[in-house]
């Protein structure tokens, strides 16, 4: 895997847990993991907005969200093709968060509930991205979790237009090319039929 490093995250899944899955693209020179650092992750989490977390990062982040990551496209792939789900691995990552709910009262006097992650831990670091992953697994319309049309792209989107009938990862990107690319195909067509 290429591992040079991009230091910009692309927000194209329309979720979350596919933008995370994301970090990993296709590239002519293999895939291009935009993950290469503990600060990276850290980035890319608040980026997200899916980290709580306070203070420094803590050790083996980038393995940890690594590993999460690649437990989750699995998941994500298994869940598309209905095919059984091997969820060891991220109910292990769901139990190691450990948060709770807090309440705290209001400026109006009524409750406020949130949820408080720790931060001690990688797994605890990435607890809402674990989370959020379940609930799309559990609750997300995998008819809509779509992987882009173009052959040379690996991205994952989840498909909200009003239609549904997105194909691209992003109508700037892959659809554009692939719009290139048919209308050369049809200008080389009628050039090959103008010389007949």
């Amino acid at each position: 895997m290429n591992t040079s490093h991009a230091p910009e995250f692309r927000q194209l899944g329309d979720h979350v847990v596919l933008d995370m899955i994301n970090t990993v693209e296709q590239s002519s020179a293999g895939p291009v993991d935009r993950w290469q650092s503990d600060a990276d992750v850290v980035g890319w989490l608040a980026l997200a907005g899916v980290s709580a977390a306070q203070g420094d990062a803590p050790s083996g982040l980038l393995a940890s969200a690594r590993d999460l990551r690649e437990t989750v496209r699995d998941l994500v792939a298994q869940r598309k093709a209905q095919a059984p789900l091997a969820l060891s691995a991220l109910n292990r990552a769901l139990a190691a968060g450990g948060s709770h709910l807090e309440l705290a009262p209001a400026d109006d006097g009524s409750l406020l509930m949130s949820r408080r992650y720790p931060s001690q831990t990688a797994e605890q670091w990435l607890l809402p991205v674990a989370e959020a992953a379940a609930d799309l697994l559990a609750h997300g319309d995998f008819g809509l979790v779509r992987k882009c049309e173009s052959d040379a792209c690996s991205l994952w989107f989840y498909d909200r237009t009003r239609s549904h009938k997105r194909r691209w990862c992003s109508m700037a990107l892959c659809g554009n090319r692939h719009k290139v690319a048919a209308f050369r195909q049809r200008e080389a067509a009628d050039a090959g039929a103008k010389a007949k």
